[in-house]
């Protein structure tokens, strides 16, 4: 079976994409980081920071196509992974969930456990819409779940440190 090709724009959700500028971060460098996997991502950028600085500027763009970042979940093989870390704060109204900046850098995504910030901070991924739960899986589906199917909050999703659940 192909894969469905998911963008989350036209398909009835909406998207926000954010991260915090503090202290030393560059303003340039965090955009180019974000654009790796969300290339349509713009926004007016902060002033770059001068020693000392403290500095707390916010910066989003709404309605991202997630194409970029669906392609490297497929690309690096953690779809299980992206869709417990996804689907955690799933609710009616959407989701919301955080991936590493520093691993943007390299146009990688990582899911940092709840409640850690990893060293870069992280970006912020919102998606609202109807019937979210089906378009999480959908948007991480793969071969594998033939044979071992996956669904939202099932007794296979990972622990909450991070640990994976054992199902043999």
């Amino acid at each position: 079976m192909a894969r469905l090709k998911l963008t989350g724009v036209d398909e009835g959700l909406s998207t926000m994409i954010s991260t915090k500028i503090t202290g030393a971060d560059h303003p340039e460098i965090i955009l180019e980081a974000i654009q790796t996997l969300f290339p349509e991502f713009n926004c007016g950028l902060p002033k770059e920071p001068r020693f000392p600085t403290d500095s707390n500027d916010m910066i989003a763009a709404e309605n991202i196509p997630l194409d970029g970042f669906l392609d490297a979940l497929h690309s690096q093989r953690i779809l299980d992974t992206a869709l417990d870390a996804m689907s955690r704060n799933l609710d009616p109204s959407g989701t919301m969930f955080e991936i590493s900046r520093q691993a943007l850098m390299a146009g990688k995504v990582a899911f940092p456990l709840p409640g850690e910030t990893p060293l870069g901070g992280v970006v912020v991924i919102e998606i609202g819409g109807q019937n979210l739960g089906d378009w999480l899986e959908a948007a991480t589906w793969h071969a594998g779940r033939e044979t071992i199917p996956r669904h939202i909050g099932d007794e296979l999703q990972m622990e909450e440190d991070g640990e994976s659940s054992t199902w043999h």
